[in-house]
């Protein structure tokens, strides 16, 4: 027996502290303050789903720092201040890397997953190229535990996916249905195929998820490539988006698209004065009007 709780001792600790991000330095009234959040927080699937669409509704999907100029370092109390403190968005490095000490920090066991995009001819993106979590509820540490994102904007789940299960989970935000196929990867790792079926339209290209737990430095080249490589989709255009309350508003360069009910809308805007407003209204993010290129050195 007491071995037993030394060794829930042992995980609950590094549950707590991954990789220099420490949960019990989190400040969790004001994470919660900032998603805009008041319900339940007992570590359940429903305080999770909750949680997850919260998070969805209120941090948009951004990759403006890149366009910016400004390093993206993943640090916890740099992205907290980032995301928290000044209102921000993020990409899925960010969101998911802090959103997963959230988690911890209420009594969550998370691990983060390497996932890489389907390319034509059957080729995959670089591994690292996505960071995804896997979530267990209390006591349900040897299950399948369950597949969150908040940092892949319009493509993500609004809620928790059982992880590996091969039946049709379907989305109760937008009837996108989801479901798992086990696939090893080249190296013959336990690898997962994520697919994913919008309403009224086929299987789109899969995901494919590595089941090896790993550590947020182990994303940390290909987050630098992502803000620094001219192939890197990050660098090509502005992209800011979050879910709403009856759709998706979300800003890509100068366009401004609005899906309301199931009908999208796009509107061209005049310059980046109007950029700075809709950024500044539709997302509360307050950035200088400075045109898509990078900000003057100081």
């Amino acid at each position: 027996m007491m071995n037993t709780m030394n060794q829930r001792d042992t995980n609950d600790a590094a549950s707590r502290t991954h990789a220099g991000w420490d949960s019990q330095a989190l400040d969790v009234t004001a994470y919660l303050e900032r998603i805009a959040y008041d319900g339940p927080t007992a570590p359940t699937v429903e305080t999770l789903g909750a949680l997850s669409l919260a998070h969805l509704r209120a941090v948009p999907f951004e990759n403006l720092d890149i366009h910016l100029g400004r390093p993206i370092r993943l640090e916890q109390a740099t992205v907290f201040d980032k995301i928290v403190r000044q209102r921000r968005g993020g990409f899925c490095y960010e969101l998911n890397g802090l959103f997963a000490s959230l988690l911890r920090a209420l009594g969550y066991r998370v691990e983060l997953l390497s996932a890489q995009f389907s390319r034509p001819g059957g080729a995959w993106s670089p591994e690292f190229d996505h960071l995804m979590l896997r979530v267990y509820e209390p006591g349900d540490e040897t299950g399948p535990g369950w597949l969150v994102d908040v940092g892949r904007g319009r493509n993500a789940p609004t809620f928790p996916v059982r992880f590996g299960a091969a039946e049709t989970q379907t989305d109760p935000w937008d009837g996108v249905a989801f479901r798992m196929t086990l696939a090893p990867d080249d190296d013959g790792r336990n690898s997962w195929l994520s697919h994913r079926r919008p309403p009224g339209e086929g299987w789109t290209p899969p995901l494919r998820i590595s089941a090896q737990p790993r550590q947020l430095p182990d994303f940390a080249a290909m987050c630098h490539w992502q803000q620094t490589a001219p192939d890197s989709h990050f660098t090509k255009g502005r992209i800011c988006t979050r879910l709403t309350e009856d759709g998706r508003i979300t800003l890509s360069e100068r366009t401004l698209i609005v899906t309301r009910d199931g009908q999208r809308e796009e509107r061209e805007l005049a310059g980046e004065a109007e950029v700075a407003e809709v950024l500044r209204t539709e997302f509360r993010i307050d950035l200088p009007a400075t045109g898509s290129g990078r900000e003057e050195s100081r």
